[in-house]
């Protein structure tokens, strides 16, 4: 090993045994347990707090600015300050503008105005989803009662092609023998 090397190790070994004294220190004056007690205390250019992985890299590539940083905010304050989290988004904030969410009574006479109007598209837009036995357990009980509801038998033929084009797409995604 060269001379260089030896003094740089000596120097690194020194730097972390600094750095070791300064966290104890540190943790004793804001009265924590551990090294991630410190982070509260730390501020970050980004706004709020030094996160425990940025503490722990620090620590392993740039003990001397940790060091420094500590010492600013911890240990030459009489009374280091809390520092408050950064903002975050609350949750549900990142929807997009476009969709609109109605209430069941909004639904219900956009729905009506759908009928009202003719706009077969609308309707079967608006229209609940149902299962395909729903379906076909109310057209039976409509047609025993001699009643011929041309929405219900729109939407009978609509959940039976979605449920053809599902099937179709799950054979040509799997071809035979492959599932």
């Amino acid at each position: 090993m060269s001379l260089d090397t030896m003094k740089k190790n000596t120097k690194t070994l020194k730097n972390w045994e600094s750095l070791e004294g300064v966290i104890a220190r540190a943790i004793k004056k804001v009265r924590g347990s551990k090294e991630n007690d410190l982070c509260k205390y730390i501020p970050m250019e980004s706004g709020g707090y030094m996160h425990h992985f940025t503490l722990r890299k620090m620590k392993r590539k740039n003990p001397d600015q940790l060091g420094s940083l500590i010492e600013k905010f911890i240990i030459t304050p009489d009374r280091p300050l809390v520092i408050a989290p950064k903002p975050r988004a609350t949750r549900g904030s990142r929807r997009r503008n476009s969709s609109m969410s109605f209430t069941k009574v909004q639904l219900e006479r956009l729905l009506n105005m759908a009928r009202l109007s003719g706009d077969t598209e609308m309707v079967s837009l608006l229209r609940p989803r149902r299962s395909l036995a729903s379906y076909k357990k109310e057209l039976i009980s409509s047609i025993r009662q001699g009643n011929v509801d041309q929405e219900l038998w729109d939407g009978y033929v609509e959940t039976v092609n979605s449920q053809q084009a599902v099937m179709a797409a799950r054979a040509e995604a799997f071809p035979e023998g492959m599932e």
